[in-house]
């Protein structure tokens, strides 16, 4: 027996494809590492609410 999704984790679902995607994107232009390291940077940014400081968006 399956259960349907709630709109909350429909939400997050939507969320995690969409990840899925970029993540592929960015292994194929640019390899594993590349796509590795800009996640777990993204991450960090999450952890130190840093997202949207335009300092932040150069490499």
């Amino acid at each position: 027996m399956t259960q349907a999704l709630s709109a909350e984790e429909q939400s997050k679902d939507r969320f995690f494809q969409q990840l899925a995607k970029v993540a592929e994107e960015m292994v194929a232009e640019h390899g594993k590492d590349f796509a590795a390291g800009a996640l777990v940077l993204a991450a960090r940014w999450v952890a130190e609410n840093r997202l949207g400081q335009s300092g932040d968006l150069k490499h």
